[in-house]
């Protein structure tokens, strides 16, 4: 390899080094935001699982008094019924955008394992996806797989919004009144930490069992209003809730992979230019060297 090219490589590696380091730059100062949002709302999520838990166990004792559903997601009865799995809903979470690691790799590797899962119990998938490199893997894998992809949605820096948990949820809620899926569920990723995260499928519908530690209502508590009503809003904040939630998961989750391999590209980068520096200047003093040689030959020639 010559000085030029050499030179040319290098010129070329330090352009692609500003840019990944550019990147680095951006992820890290948004992750930190995106952390904190994580933290901030797990407490709440959680109390608000618990919460729905109890208000279900207790309904039953409850004056039949109702309010009558205006949109999908607030049809409690249907929504919080057990029936025969025939086709589950997912919703997928990736990012719109790549450079981010293996993150949206696992995240699509992950779901198309489940479908595989339910199509070999002879279970249906119907797909909900959030971020386009989730879309444009799962669209290919329809060639191989037999799923339907139902609905599509951008997804939104730094976890996205609030608003856009209440549409999807909306969205999925309808299908299961009408009886398209039997079942919701989230294939996200847990963030841990800026070097780590999970991959998990998080169930929204039906509830299972109430977990041991979360303790029964008094059957003397009386409700204003009556538990129907307070469930006819508050079904809808929970399915909002948990997808707003792994929203915010997937975020932070992809930011932080983000950072790390813009990290581990920025020092590829340093280490190449580094060997090629060396490569260029043998090639250099190589030429020197030669010069030199050529200019005592011929001196010696003349004399």
């Amino acid at each position: 390899m010559n000085q030029k090219s050499i030179k040319d490589r290098i010129a070329s590696i330090n352009s692609t080094r500003k840019i990944t380091r550019a990147m680095k730059m951006v992820a890290a100062a948004k992750v930190k935001k995106c952390e904190n949002a994580v933290k901030a709302s797990r407490p709440f999520t959680k109390e608000m699982n618990e919460m729905l838990y109890k208000l279900l166990d207790a309904v039953d004792i409850q004056a039949d008094e109702e309010k009558k559903p205006e949109k999908p997601s607030q049809n409690w009865r249907v929504l919080l019924e057990k029936r025969t799995t025939k086709n589950v809903g997912l919703l997928v979470i990736s990012s719109d955008k790549g450079l981010a690691g293996a993150y949206n790799a696992n995240v699509v590797r992950y779901a198309v394992k489940e479908i595989n899962k339910y199509a070999a119990l002879g279970i249906g998938a119907k797909v909900f996806v959030v971020g386009q490199k989730g879309l444009n893997v799962l669209k290919r894998e329809q060639r191989n797989i037999n799923f339907e992809i139902v609905k599509t949605y951008p997804a939104f820096i730094e976890g996205g919004s609030a608003a856009l948990g209440t549409v999807i949820g909306e969205d999925m809620s309808t299908s299961f009144v009408n009886g398209e899926i039997d079942e919701m569920k989230i294939i996200t990723t847990r963030f841990r930490n800026m070097m780590s995260y999970s991959v998990e499928e998080w169930e929204i519908l039906p509830m299972t069992q109430k977990p041991q530690d979360v303790e029964s209502l008094s059957k003397e508590m009386d409700f204003e209003p009556s538990l129907p009503v307070m469930l006819h809003y508050l079904v809808p904040f929970y399915i909002a809730n948990i997808i707003y939630q792994a929203l915010l998961e997937a975020t932070a989750s992809e930011l932080a992979s983000r950072m790390t391999a813009m990290s581990a590209a920025c020092n590829n980068a340093d280490e190449m230019i580094r060997t090629l520096t060396v490569d260029y200047n043998k090639a250099r003093q190589c030429a020197i060297t030669q010069e030199i040689t050529e200019v005592v030959s011929g001196a010696d020639a003349l004399s």
